[in-house]
């Protein structure tokens, strides 16, 4: 594939996780990359460890759920490098709530963070693109919810499985523009919020993965990287699972 020099690239939760790892990748490739996340400082360190002369990087403080803030980060990119050609709508959160717990605040929360994140995210990067008659617009979504379910995480499997929905209209909206949509479905990832979740956990969930490793967040990466290219072009609103085959046994290994 073609590197990705001169290519602008939006990173949404950037900072850490899968978007760090995006951000790792896309940069290795060539892109200048805008790490946008809530957490300012942590956004500026992995801005710096990806170019120590912040030439090809740029930290932006961004509330994905609040639309001038959104705007504000596709604004600065533009005004930094002139274009923007790729986004990573990755901003998430999944927090463990059982069903029965699940308050309407907690429900609003995850929906205004992943769904609504990238909606925004999306309507700020898009006339860029489309002034430009290109652009790769890839969504981090989940198998859970999408595929599978997992008790704990109903509020973020509807969330998960909501942004297909968004990207599949998006994409008949956007073709003519020459902007693809995609989403990438991540499996157990390891990143410091899957850590939390606890030994137990990460046994079962180790047991459950032919590959027989959790992926890392540069694994999700390069699957970003390659729907981000030039040469996937003719794909538009599909998926592609990252998971080490995690959902595709009959039973149990």
């Amino acid at each position: 594939m073609e590197r990705l020099d001169g290519q602008v690239a939006i990173v949404t939760g950037g900072a850490r996780g899968i978007g760090q790892g995006i951000a790792t990748v896309l940069r290795a490739e060539g892109a200048d990359v805008v790490i946008a996340d809530i957490d300012g400082p942590a956004a500026a360190r992995t801005a710096a460890q990806l170019c120590d002369t912040a030439e090809h990087t740029l930290a932006v403080q961004t509330d994905v759920t609040a639309q001038p803030g959104v705007e504000s980060m596709a604004a600065e990119a533009v005004r930094r490098w002139g274009r923007i050609d790729i986004l990573a709508a990755n901003a998430g959160i999944y927090p463990h709530i059982p069903l029965a717990d699940i308050a309407v605040a907690d429900w609003d929360r995850v929906m205004a963070i992943n769904v609504t994140g990238a909606m925004l995210a999306i309507q700020a990067c898009v006339p860029r693109m489309a002034g430009r008659g290109y652009g790769r617009i890839v969504l981090t979504s989940s198998i859970t919810g999408s595929v599978v379910g997992q008790p704990g995480y109903a509020h973020y499997g509807a969330s998960k499985a909501a942004m297909l929905g968004l990207m599949r209209s998006a994409a008949l909206e956007l073709a003519a523009a020459g902007i693809t949509i995609n989403a990438v479905l991540p499996g157990n990832i390891r990143t410091p919020g899957f850590a939390e979740l606890g030994a137990e956990h990460e046994r079962r969930m180790l047991a459950a993965i032919p590959a027989h490793r959790f992926g890392e967040p540069e694994d999700v990466g390069w699957a970003v990287r390659f729907l981000a290219s030039r040469e996937a072009g003719y794909i538009t609103g599909q998926t592609l699972i990252i998971d080490g085959g995690q959902v595709l046994p009959e039973s149990m290994l």
